[in-house]
Formats: C-alpha cells, sequence, structure tokens
C-alpha cells in the first residue's frame, strides 16, 4: 500500500505540527494501533537506519539527526506524505524502494513520533505489521552494537555554505561551475579552465561513472560549487559530489499512466531552487539542497504539446518551450521563479489580427500547424531580453504556392523570438528561412556575442538551422548583419546582403504534383540536435554535422509533408564515406577555418576550453577531443551507451574534470541507420555519466 494512504488520518495535505522540541517527544498520544506501528519502526531502524543516524535517531558519523531542532527546522511545515514520500525514495542510500511499504511506512511513523506528532493526526489502525523478525526474513539482520565501528573520515557537508544562485552568477559563472545550459546564459558552451590542454589530454583518464535510469536521457549536467545535477530519464532527478560521483540526493516523479516521457536538454538553477520541465507537462522546482519539491505547476494551454527543451531562468522568470504539430501550433510559457505564478503563454504560430498572422497565405488560425519549440533560449543581461528559437511546420501543402495577394512566409516558423521576459512583450523578430518546404528547421541554440561589424562592435545573435548556414543578427533591434556557409547546403541560390532573406532553387520545390528532388542536406541535418560551442576571444564558432542529402519522393497519399512527398536518406553524389563533419568557423569573416572528418557522425553537442580544446561524442560511442586551431583529433576514448548530450567541464578543488552523460534517444541516434553497418547501435542499451580528469 502507498504510505501516503497508510498515514494520514484527518487531513492528507495538513502541514507537520511538531509538539515537541528534541528526542523523547514521542510521549504524545497514540492509539494503539499507531503504538504498534511506532515498534516496528523501532525495530526496522535498528536494523536498517541506526548505523548511519545514530541509535537514538540524534545523528552518527555518516549521517543527520532524524529528531530535534535541525530536523523540525528542515521538514516543519512538510506534510506527512512528503516525508514518507522522501524516505521511500531515498533511503537508504542507493536502495530506494528496497525495504516493504509497510516499513518505511513505520519508520516514517517512528519519526514522526519521536518529534512528538500527536497520534491523533496519525491513522489509528495502520496495515497490519509484521513481527519484528519478520521484517529481516529475507535480509541481513542488520549491524550488532557489541563493540563500536572504527571513526571514519567525515564527509563533507556540500550544501553547508550553500548561497543562493543569483543573475549575476548565471550572467558571469565562476570558472570552476557549469551553471546553465552551455555553462552560461550567453550559450557559449566554452569554459575559461585550463588545466586540460593539448598538451596533456592524452593522459586523461576515467575519475568516476554513475549509472542512471535506462532511457533516452539528453539533458547536460549543471555544477555549482563542487555539486552535479542530472536530469535523467523518468523525470528522475539526481545530486552527486562532483569530485567523487557520491550521491548526495534523488527524486523521483510519479507520472500519470501513460504518459509519453521526453528526454530533456536542460534544467536551471535559480536561487536555492532547481527548476526543470517535466513529460506530463508540469513546469516544477525542486530544492537544490535536499531535491525537495518547493512548487508545481501545470504549464497551461499544453494539451497535446510535448516538452524536451528545458527551461531558462532569466530575470526572475521560468520561460518554457514546447513542440506540438496540434492545430495552432507552438508555445512558450513564462512562470515566476519564486513560486510558479503562470505570467505569460507566446503562441509561436501567428493568428489573424496579430503582428505575423497575415503571412499564412489565408489559412484559418485553427488549421495552421508548426512553430514547435524543443531547444531552451538565451539570456542578455546587456540588452535585457530572451531570445528563443522557432521551428518549421509540416503542413506544408496549404503554404507551398502564393495564393494572389497572399503571403506564405508562415510566421514565426524558423524565426529568432526576443522577448522581455518578465512582461512577455515580442520586442523584435527575425524569420532565418520563409516557407520552409523541406523540414530544415532554426529551432537551436542563439549564442550572444559581440563582433566587429564595419569598425563597429555590434551585440549580436548568431544561430544556424539544419542546412548549415549560420546568420547573425543584431542583438537589440533583429537587423540582419551576414550569414555563414558549412558548404553542405545546395538549393539555397540567393541570400539578399540588406535583408538575410534567402531564395530556394525553385527547381528543388517538392510536392505530390511534382518529379522526385534530390537535394543537400538531408531533413535530419546537416547540423541538428547538437549545439555550437563558441570562444569569444577568438570569434571561433565550432559546429558538427552530417554529410548527408536527401531524395524527396511524392507519394499518392498522405507524406511526411502535407505537400505529398516523403524524405529519404542518401549520401551526397561525391561522398567520401565520412558523414562526420567538424568545423571550424570564423565569424568575423564567414569563412571555414578548418575542417575534420569522420566516418560515424557525431550526435553529442561540442564543448570548448581555455585549453585549446574541444570535446564531442559520436555515434560509435567515441569521446573525442580536437585541438581549438586546427581541428586535429588529440584523445579519445570509449563509452558503454550512446552520448546524446553535451560534454561539461567544471573544476572542484582546483582539480579539472570534464564530464559526458550517455542515454540513447536524442534524433541523431537514429538517423543513418544502415551508412555505418560496421558500428551498429548496441544490443543492450545504457545510461550513466561518465567523468574524466587528469591523474592526481
Amino acid at each position: 500500500m502507498k504510505l501516503h494512504k497508510m498515514l494520514l488520518a484527518t487531513a492528507g495535505v495538513a502541514a507537520l505540527g511538531f509538539a515537541g522540541s528534541g528526542v523523547g517527544a514521542g510521549a504524545a498520544r497514540q492509539t494503539p494501533g499507531f503504538a504498534e506501528q511506532v515498534k516496528a519502526g523501532r525495530t526496522a531502524y535498528a536494523a536498517n537506519c541506526a548505523a548511519c543516524h545514530g541509535a537514538d535517531l540524534t545523528g552518527g558519523q555518516f549521517a543527520g539527526a532524524l529528531a530535534g531542532p535541525a530536523f523540525q527546522a528542515t521538514w516543519g511545515g512538510s506534510t506527512a506524505a512528503e516525508l514518507t514520500t522522501y524516505i521511500e525514495r531515498s533511503m537508504p542510500p542507493g536502495g530506494g524502494g528496497s525495504l516493504p511499504s509497510e516499513t518505511y511506512a513505520a519508520l516514517a511513523a517512528l519519526i514522526l513520533a519521536e518529534n512528538g506528532v500527536e497520534a491523533e493526526t496519525l491513522l489509528a489502525a495502520s496495515v497490519p505489521m509484521p513481527a519484528g523478525e519478520a521484517l529481516n526474513e529475507i535480509r541481513l539482520p542488520g549491524i550488532s552494537s557489541r563493540y563500536p565501528f572504527p571513526e571514519s573520515p567525515p564527509l563533507p557537508d556540500l550544501f553547508a555554505d550553500f548561497t543562493p544562485v543569483t543573475a549575476e552568477m548565471l550572467e558571469n559563472p565562476a570558472p570552476e561551475n557549469w551553471m546553465a545550459w552551455r555553462r552560461g546564459h550567453e550559450a557559449h558552451g566554452y569554459s575559461p579552465l585550463s588545466q586540460i590542454t593539448r598538451q596533456n589530454v592524452s593522459d586523461l583518464s576515467i575519475a568516476w561513472g554513475q549509472a542512471l535510469p535506462l532511457g533516452p536521457t539528453m539533458s547536460e549536467p549543471l555544477v555549482r560549487d563542487g555539486v552535479m545535477y542530472v536530469h535523467a530519464y523518468g523525470e528522475e532527478v539526481f545530486a552527486f559530489d562532483a569530485a567523487t560521483g557520491r550521491q548526495l540526493w534523488r527524486y523521483q516523479r510519479d507520472m500519470p499512466e501513460g504518459t509519453l516521457m521526453q528526454g530533456k536538454k536542460t534544467i536551471a538553477l535559480w536561487d536555492d531552487k532547481l527548476i526543470l520541465a517535466t513529460s506530463d507537462l508540469h513546469m516544477m522546482a525542486l530544492d537544490a539542497r535536499t531535491g525537495r519539491p518547493v512548487w508545481d505547476v501545470v504549464i497551461p494551454n499544453s494539451a497535446d504539446t510535448r516538452s524536451n527543451g528545458g527551461p531558462l531562468v532569466a530575470d526572475g522568470v521560468v520561460m518554457i518551450g514546447l513542440a506540438t504539430q496540434r492545430p495552432g501550433g507552438g508555445l512558450i510559457a513564462a512562470f515566476d521563479a519564486d513560486d510558479g505564478t503562470h505570467l505569460w503563454n507566446f503562441d509561436t504560430v501567428a493568428k489573424s489580427g496579430t503582428p505575423g498572422g497575415d503571412t499564412w497565405n489565408g489559412v484559418r488560425d485553427d488549421e495552421r500547424q508548426g512553430g514547435s519549440v524543443w531547444t531552451s533560449g538565451s539570456y542578455d543581461a546587456e540588452t535585457g531580453l530572451a531570445y528563443w528559437g522557432v521551428a518549421q511546420t509540416y503542413d506544408t501543402g496549404p503554404v507551398r504556392d502564393l495564393i494572389p495577394g497572399g503571403n506564405n512566409d508562415g510566421l514565426f516558423t524558423n524565426s529568432t523570438l526576443a522577448f522581455d521576459p518578465r512582461s512577455g512583450e515580442l520586442v523584435w523578430y527575425f524569420q532565418h528561412m520563409a516557407n520552409d518546404q523541406y523540414d530544415l528547421d532554426w529551432v537551436f541554440e542563439r549564442v550572444l556575442a559581440d563582433l566587429q561589424i564595419d569598425g563597429e562592435t555590434r551585440r549580436v545573435v548568431i544561430t544556424g538551422g539544419k542546412e548549415g548556414l549560420f546568420d547573425t543578427v543584431d542583438a537589440r533591434t533583429g537587423e540582419y548583419l551576414d550569414t555563414a556557409d558549412m558548404g553542405i547546403q545546395d538549393f539555397i541560390v540567393s541570400i539578399d546582403p540588406e535583408t538575410g532573406r534567402k531564395t530556394p532553387n525553385p527547381a528543388f520545390l517538392p510536392g505530390r504534383d511534382r518529379e522526385a528532388v534530390f537535394m543537400c542536406p538531408h531533413a535530419g541535418g546537416g547540423r541538428n540536435w547538437s549545439p555550437t560551442a563558441y570562444a569569444e576571444g577568438s570569434a571561433m564558432l565550432f559546429v558538427n554535422a552530417r554529410d548527408t542529402c536527401m531524395e524527396v519522393r511524392p507519394v499518392e497519399e498522405g507524406g511526411f509533408l502535407s505537400s505529398g512527398v516523403d524524405i529519404y536518406y542518401s549520401a551526397p553524389a561525391d561522398s567520401d564515406g565520412n558523414f562526420g563533419v567538424l568545423q571550424g568557423i570564423s565569424m568575423q569573416s564567414g569563412e571555414v577555418a578548418w575542417e575534420h572528418r569522420r566516418r560515424a557522425p557525431y550526435d553529442a553537442g561540442i564543448l570548448a576550453t581555455a585549453g585549446g580544446l574541444l570535446f564531442t561524442a559520436a555515434m560509435d560511442r567515441e569521446f573525442l577531443a580536437y585541438d581549438q586551431d586546427t581541428g586535429e583529433q588529440l584523445w579519445r576514448t570509449g563509452l558503454v551507451g550512446v552520448p546524446n548530450a553535451s560534454p561539461i567541464t567544471y573544476a572542484v578543488d582546483g582539480r579539472q574534470y570534464v564530464a559526458i552523460v550517455t542515454g540513447m534517444g536524442n534524433p541523431l541516434a537514429f538517423g543513418l541507420p544502415n551508412f555505418t553497418p560496421e558500428t551498429p547501435l548496441p544490443e543492450v542499451n545504457s545510461a550513466a555519466v561518465y567523468v574524466f580528469a587528469l591523474d592526481d
């Protein structure tokens, strides 16, 4: 039986009111049934908990007190249901849920009784408990008290000096920390750490690893002051000692039956909270020190959407984008970071009578589709704006052929949107590719930088689409400035130098009424899911992509795109068999400075460091390091699982670490299935976090 059904009597959500001030308060009134439950709890406690928490619940050498002022200060105001759920999911460390539920109920009753909770607030007739001996029927009976255990070295309390996360910390993270997706709000994916260099990277070895729940795991870990936070599959969140891998806490969310579980790219830190989006379309905050929920709210108007990007927290506002193929399109929602109050929603498919609403070729509002958001945004403290990318539409047929006097750009698909975070006001937008008929979306990271343009320093936003084109626009106004081309696309015949408008080759227009089209890249990218890295000192952008093309074939009915076509992978006509492409692009000149090619395609993002290195990973489960200046490969190691997230780096006590998460499931993991048959996907999938460092 679930614990919250066993313990509460009068008010299932009533806050705990501790009657006593310390141990011994168990003299509070107890009904007979509750007293038996407490008795069983003492037996279970001696066998399973006393070695760490002390025989009398006052704390031991391995864990803190479960009774007295310190415990009451932490749990006062919580509910009995929250306490019992926390115990069941977290204890014993590394084995949460391994005891019978009746045992967890008894332990919770003991803790509450020892803190003076009156029996009237608890069920008098609890589920019958087994005799004390039966509790250990299939377990070792515990630890003898005949001889005391030798004192072990004290474990550090990594939250003892915890301070709230501020806007300044997110804007300028301390070098040792990785505070947000891509390290900070500017989405650089760059670290100033330089202990690991071109000269010593070959000495990297595994420092620690931790298994994660099996399933698609795409989230970049966050690290702050020696604590690593990882959002794992199944809406589980872990906090680890970032130097040793010791688990500090674990949060497990109860998910509604039938929920389609989605991997997420990121979580976010703010104040004393860790904020995440969930697959059941909620936003929630956990206490960053304990993993206990702080607030939990439903995302309004989120039916039939998917949440697989992750939150951005800026100016005290949590923003989240949602993906969908529903009529009406996607949305971006915002909440107050302190308490979860909903602030605003923005529809990413423009409606009639609103800006951009007349760009849908006469299609009715309730029939417009697309505008998914499945990548987190960026924030610029200098401009005060949050920048979000929006994807294309799959309903390409109604907007393919321009009606007389109409406009078929399809805003706000394939656009950058710049918002005031608090009000939700759309300050400007820029559409990178109008009327996308190829599923070549622009929903990826927005990199903020300062560039010299015509002798003037400009604050800019840099972003690229699947085509391998990277636009630079003014961060304050959205004015188009320039485009860099990776050289992997062949269908754009011109780019207007003033507006940035791109013109596709009309011969490549697909549809049921046309012949098959062969073009590059494939709709799966080109560049795709994996974020870039940017080194501001050199103005170099580092990007990986897949050198693939597609045949767009007409079909009699249906089709992947509603213009009546299906899409098939193909190698380029002159392919050298190396489908993985890594490039360094000068954003000052727009030129590709170097290129590295390999057979197995990349499927992880890129990390750049002040040590002159790039880290990324590929579908053959290799974790790789390259020289930033030349693209030369300098180091590699094998991984058990498929890497789908982006590597990060951080430092603890002066030692630099590099970490990567595995857990197959991002879109790139399922592409190119027959291109490299010598590197098949693993028969046994796995998920884990791997951490590397130089030898001490």
